[in-house]
């Protein structure tokens, strides 16, 4: 019997220093738009309506309240692991300093509410209904997968995740999550952001 010859597949790291500001945005865009209407997709197939309640409150200050209180003590936990863990240990590769590095305010705000949506709608809204919290983190932290190189990383991302799921849970709104999600991002980018500046 003849030998079958499989292609050979090799994952192979990106210099992320190689890619432009065009392929950057249109990599992060599109991977976006993938992970909300993969989310759309599973949502179409669950038997109830309660993604469309979690979209309904009539309680914006629980939202502000939980979501912000959760993004305060992620961004005080990051700034902890930054002051007392090596460098190396958060290394992400150097995406998010490519992704927030020169971009105008304007446009951290945008790619952090695009991020915040499209990702609480898979995971929150459409995942975390079929697989519990526990197992919607390990998801996110698993394609989260410049932070895998690193136990402390990949365990805060994981954190950062069973927290958003948590906060979702207590709240029963979307919102909670989509907007300590955006928190957190914007933030960070314009840590980000404005350390460079005064740095150059």
């Amino acid at each position: 019997m003849k030998k079958r010859k499989w292609p050979k597949i090799e994952f192979r790291k990106v210099d992320i220093s190689k890619i432009d500001d065009r392929t950057l945005l249109a990599n992060l865009y599109f991977t976006q738009l993938i992970t909300f209407l993969f989310g759309i997709i599973i949502i179409m197939f669950q038997r109830d309506n309660r993604f469309v309640d979690a979209w309904i409150t009539t309680a914006a200050f629980d939202v502000f309240l939980w979501g912000g209180g959760f993004a305060a003590a992620v961004l005080l936990t990051d700034w902890a692991v930054s002051r007392f863990v090596p460098e190396h240990v958060t290394d992400d590769g150097g995406i998010n300093e490519k992704i927030f590095r020169f971009r105008p305010l304007w446009h951290i705000a945008f790619i952090s509410l695009i991020v915040a949506i499209c990702e609480e709608v898979l995971f929150r809204g459409a995942l975390q209904h079929v697989m519990g919290p526990y197992w919607t983190s390990i998801v996110f932290a698993a394609i989260h997968i410049r932070y895998l190189r690193h136990w402390i990383m990949t365990g805060l991302v994981f954190s950062i995740s069973y927290g958003l799921g948590w906060i979702y849970i207590q709240t029963g709104t979307i919102w909670t999550p989509i907007f300590a999600h955006f928190a957190i991002d914007f933030i960070m980018g314009c840590i980000i952001r404005y350390r460079r500046d005064d740095e150059s």
